[in-house]
């Protein structure tokens, strides 16, 4: 039986979402989506909470309710930035499994670039910026995600889920 929770990390458009979703069906565990949590408490988009409020107060209220959701078994998908501030990287490896699901700048920005204006830090990006932009913030958050207790790369893995859930009892080892 899993009895902590499964952090999935990495940068946007790796799928968090989707695998933990996928995750959450074959294990029977709870799913929480980080971003929709913190929208449905602050009761407004992120993109809403980051042009009023900043950066800086969204990564508060984010660290705020990871604390939150990080004391019972359940699937857990977190922003892409998540890992790299207020120590949220240690406290998720602290508290239960973290996954880090591993793209590469090609991958990402094929994956992102239909919805870049809808992301905070990409909007107002050319399709020619995002790219390089991609490649910049991960090598800046590269230290942060590898920290993970496990890292699943996206290329080539036809489905990170089953992968995930297939090895769970031997990763969490119950």
């Amino acid at each position: 039986m899993i009895s902590q929770p499964i952090f999935l990390i990495g940068f946007m458009g790796t799928g968090k979402s989707y695998t933990g979703r996928q995750l959450s069906e074959l294990t029977g565990l709870p799913f929480t989506d980080l971003d929709d949590y913190v929208e449905a408490q602050e009761q407004q988009p992120i993109a809403e909470i980051f042009r009023l409020a900043g950066e800086s107060r969204f990564r508060e209220i984010e660290a705020a309710a990871l604390r939150t959701l990080g004391h019972r078994p359940q699937v857990v998908a977190c922003g892409g930035g998540t890992p790299c501030y207020h120590g949220n990287m240690d406290w998720m490896n602290e508290h239960g499994l973290t996954v880090y699901l591993k793209a590469s700048p090609e991958l990402l920005t094929s994956r992102l670039k239909s919805e870049a204006a809808h992301r905070p830090l990409l909007s107002g990006l050319s399709e020619g910026e995002l790219e390089p932009f991609i490649a910049q913030k991960l090598a800046e958050r590269s230290a942060d995600y590898e920290k993970a207790s496990l890292v699943i790369a996206q290329e080539g893995l036809p489905d990170p889920a089953a992968f995930l859930a297939a090895h769970l009892q031997n990763i969490i080892g119950h």
